[in-house]
Formats: structure tokens, sequence, C-alpha cells
């Protein structure tokens, strides 16, 4: 059985449950939308779930941002196609919804109020990306990327024994 999920933003105008096969929040994003958008110690902490099993209260509360995405190699910039869900009460940061893979949903570590595992080594990605005062804790067994790794959370779950049926 999948593990459950529940969140909420700060003001508890939102409140979510969505089920995880993979709650370990062991991915760190240095991104500048990530970083931006959900702060922290200047990374975010992404979780993968079933987005058909996603059950939304407070709905009428929610917004919608899409960031632009600028590229170094390519001029001008393009809109993601990432859904990020947030609440337009308090501004809390909920979860990332992507048509492209439409069968997940990434809520933000930060914004579950369930007790989730802790992981037993994290990855480190989008350093290229990290403000300058950002001073990663990079742990004995961690991983560092300066853009994405290759390995899916599922994958990184499954080869770790961590994913919950």
């Amino acid at each position: 059985m999948p593990m459950l999920l529940q969140g909420s933003c700060r003001c508890g105008a939102v409140g979510f449950a969505v089920q995880s096969h993979t709650p370990v929040p062991y991915q760190l994003c240095y991104c500048s939308i990530c970083r931006k958008q959900q702060g922290g110690g200047g990374y975010a902490i992404n979780l993968g779930a079933d987005s058909s099993t996603l059950v939304v209260e407070g709905g009428r509360h929610l917004g919608l941002y899409r960031a632009e995405i600028e590229d170094e190699e390519r001029p001008g910039c393009e809109i993601s196609t990432g859904e990020r869900r947030f609440c337009r009460k308090c501004g809390s940061a909920l979860w990332l919804y992507d048509p492209t893979w439409p069968e997940l949903v990434h809520p933000f570590a930060s914004a579950i109020d369930t007790n989730l595992p802790v992981p037993p080594r994290r990855v480190h990605l989008m350093l290229k990306c990290k403000a300058n005062w950002v001073e990663p804790e990079i742990r004995e067994g961690d991983l560092t990327f300066v853009l994405y790794p290759e390995e899916s959370i599922a994958d990184w779950h499954r080869r770790n024994g961590l994913w919950v049926d």
C-alpha cells in the first residue's frame, strides 16, 4: 500500500492528500525556480506521488504559476510546462504537476504534514544554479549534479530499497 501523504498550506485554506510510492525527501534542487518559490536553505525538496489519487480541499484558494525558463544556449525564454500550485492566501508552495508526465504529481516536502522517512543519503541537483550565498551541506554518500541526475525518483527509491508498495 503506498504511503498517504497529507499536506497543507501555512494558513490552512488548502489541504491535500495523495498516495506515494516514493515518499523519501532525498532530492535537493538548487534551481532558481524552486529556490525562489520555496526558499528554505536555498533549495527545494520534491516528492513523487500518483496524480490520480490527489484529493484537494480548498481548491478555490489555489494559484497556478508557470515559470519562464531561460537557457544560456538559446536566446529568449520559454514557459515551463510545470504547473506549480500554491495557496493564494498565504503563498505556500504546495505541489508541481507537469502534463508531460500525467501520472505523477510532485508535492513539495515542505508542504507535507505527514512524518516523512529520513533519507539515508541525498542527491543535490542543479548546483550550477545555486545562489552564491548557499553552502550545500554535502554529506558522505550524497551525490551531486551540476544539472539533473539520470536516475528517476522512482528508480532511486527502488535501488535503495525504499519503494513503498
